[in-house]
């Protein structure tokens, strides 16, 4: 079984950074990071000039997430920095019964 490693994510941005989206990656995803990383300079290169101003970032993924439901958030700091995590969600826990008792007199 292949296991991913981690994720290729590329966002364009307007030129003032108020609008960003995700663009498509050549091959989004990865054994290694290793083999991210050394995909990511071309990837950029390929990328730039659908968007004033484009990023890029190789995303680690646990192995062990394959089976869960897994959801990528990022987001593009004002200094232009992009910054990406991929987390499971987690059912919330079952509330706990709580009874009341009268106290007797």
């Amino acid at each position: 079984m292949e296991h991913i490693a981690a994720l290729l994510l590329i966002i364009g941005c307007s030129g003032d950074l108020k609008q960003c989206g995700e663009l498509p990656a050549p091959v989004p995803l990865y054994e290694t990071e290793e083999e991210c990383a050394s995909m990511l300079p071309s990837a950029l290169r390929d990328a730039e000039g659908q968007r004033p101003r484009v990023y890029a970032k190789c995303v680690s993924v646990d192995p062990a997430m394959e089976e869960e439901d897994a959801q990528l958030t990022w987001k593009v700091t004002p200094d232009g920095t992009l910054d990406a995590s991929i987390y499971t969600s987690e059912p919330a826990p079952a509330p706990s019964e709580v009874h009341f008792e009268k106290a007797g007199r």
